[in-house]
């Protein structure tokens, strides 16, 4: 068996083929990527994510050993043994006889803390480096923002644009607007529905993987084609996902990107990229996805308008950037923020789907499905219901880590407990992104096959969501109604009849008290 001086550690979301790490070849280096139980534990994930990881990281090792690196894959099979990270790392270093051991800098809060103190504790060389694929560096980060702070977004946006020269005249926003976003709210009618274009699905056999799960007993849930896991999984088809993006699905994306439907069920993904899990691996970089997505734009001019590509760059030069510095920058407090106290329990159809709430009941099945939902979904409809029902952050926060074939920690928690379930203070928010069934019925079509009725507050056959949105308001009033955006709001409120008011109150109560009925 041969010997290496340098051991170098690579987790299953840094799979960057254009690191520096791979600029030469070094025959004295040998790269680790490996399957550990710890990372299918921390939290009880979707099957399809599992899969998608591990299939994911068996072929960036194949191509990197096709590259000519020196390369151990390990599977659970031969890491079952391994309690943790720290203990492989010991393992294979010693296995090898490797006087050095190099990371990338992980993007979760856990990792980071375990290999810091892995580096301080072992007998070897340990040494860090970066990940070499965020758009603002880490060691930015305490520039721009500060602990506890809110930092607004749109302003974090426009630096960021000009930073980088994207959709910029000079010094000047292209279209002379910053922001598109009031021009992508449209609602789907029929003739649109019927011209979404399908996706662009892939069939990655991971029945191997699916056998290894049962082996060694992982938990899991949620469905899977074994033989046909249909995201992309590697950087030849992330490529492809981006160029069908951008020859089909780009000239609609921003005018559709909050709409909801029910009536696509074989396109549940419908104008949106597919390309987050992609992303998040470092299969692709951002500004190589948002560079093509602009010259995309520049080549059909005619037929792509800017709001449909400023609102795609915004979601990644933007929202994603800033996500992920507001995670950086208030960790480990933030995953204890529970600034409303909400303390409810998820409800079981959060498991199965079996809700008469058609918003809730079809999103919920396609996430377990797919594990996949669009973001106004995830935020809009299943956190707005969280959100209005009180559930504990935590909850939440683990149901949706799990579930989501993109999520990890740095961008599934500000977006869950800041944007979604306002629990930290204001960070994020600027107020809570709470909502009626009115909102639900303007931007999709799930109210016209609820057993709810959407226009009604109170009444056996009443929309929750509006009852339940009042009951929320009324109980943090003392916290919400002297923020300038939400003031409207109460004034509406005060207005109700007295009578109605009591009577909304407790309708939404009895929901409060049988959300396992709803």
């Amino acid at each position: 068996m041969k010997n290496y001086k340098t051991l170098k550690f690579i987790l299953g979301d840094q799979l960057n083929p254009s690191h520096s790490w791979f600029k030469q070849k070094d025959d004295d280096t040998l790269y680790l990527i490996a399957e550990l139980k710890q990372e299918t534990d921390y939290v009880t994930h979707h099957i399809q994510k599992l899969c998608a990881f591990f299939n994911a990281m068996e072929k960036f090792a194949a191509a990197l050993t096709t590259a000519g690196f020196n390369v151990l894959h390990l599977t659970l099979d031969e890491t079952q043994h391994d309690k943790n990270l720290p203990e492989l790392l010991s393992r294979i270093a010693t296995e090898f006889r490797c006087s050095n051991i190099e990371y990338q800098y992980p993007d979760e809060y856990r990792l980071k803390s375990q290999l810091a103190d892995f580096k301080n504790a072992s007998s070897f060389n340990v040494t860090a480096t970066d990940s070499e694929h965020f758009l603002l560096p880490f060691s930015d980060i305490q520039k721009r923002f500060k602990k506890d702070k809110h930092v607004t977004m749109e302003h974090f946006y426009r630096a960021m644009r000009k930073q980088y020269n994207l959709l910029m005249e000079g010094d000047k926003p292209l279209g002379e607007k910053w922001n598109f976003d009031s021009n992508n709210r449209n609602k789907f009618s029929k003739q649109d529905l019927s011209n979404i274009p399908a996706p662009k699905l892939f069939k990655n056999d991971v029945s191997s993987i699916v056998s290894r799960l049962k082996k060694h007993n992982i938990a899991y849930f949620g469905e899977i084609d074994q033989h046909a896991l249909e995201w992309s999984t590697t950087r030849k088809q992330a490529i492809e996902s981006l160029e069908y993006f951008c020859k089909h699905l780009l000239v609609n994306f921003g005018k559709f990107q909050d709409a909801m439907t029910d009536q696509s069920n074989d396109n549940t993904s419908l104008y949106h990229s597919r390309l987050s899990f992609a992303l998040n691996t470092k299969l692709l970089h951002p500004l190589y996805v948002i560079k093509r997505v602009i010259s995309e734009f520049e080549q059909r001019s005619d037929e792509i308008s800017l709001s449909q590509v400023e609102g795609f760059t915004r979601q990644i030069l933007g929202w994603r950037e800033y996500v992920r510095a507001v995670y950086w920058v208030n960790m480990p407090d933030y995953a204890t923020k529970n600034q409303l106290k909400a303390s409810n329990k998820l409800p079981k159809y959060f498991w199965n789907g079996e809700t008469k709430m058609n918003c809730l009941s079809h999103s919920l099945k396609q996430s377990l499905e797919t594990a996949y939902a669009h973001h106004i979904q995830r935020l809009m409809i299943i956190g707005n219901f969280c959100l209005l029902s009180a559930i504990d952050p935590d909850e939440v926060d683990g149901w949706y880590l799990g579930v989501y074939i993109d999520a990890i920690e740095w961008v599934e928690m500000p977006n869950t407990r800041g944007m979604s379930q306002f629990a930290d203070d204001g960070i994020i928010a600027t107020k809570p992104y709470a909502a009626s069934g009115n909102y639900v019925n303007k931007m999709s079509d799930y109210c016209k096959n609820c057993q709810y009725d959407v226009k009604q507050k109170v009444g056996g056959n009443a929309c929750p969501l509006n009852s339940l949105y009042w009951h929320f308001m009324d109980r943090h009033r003392g916290r919400l109604e002297k923020n300038p955006r939400i003031g409207m709001v109460y004034r509406n409120w005060d207005k109700q009849n007295k009578t109605l008011q009591e009577q909304t109150i407790q309708q939404a109560t009895d929901y409060l008290n049988n959300l396992e009925s709803l």
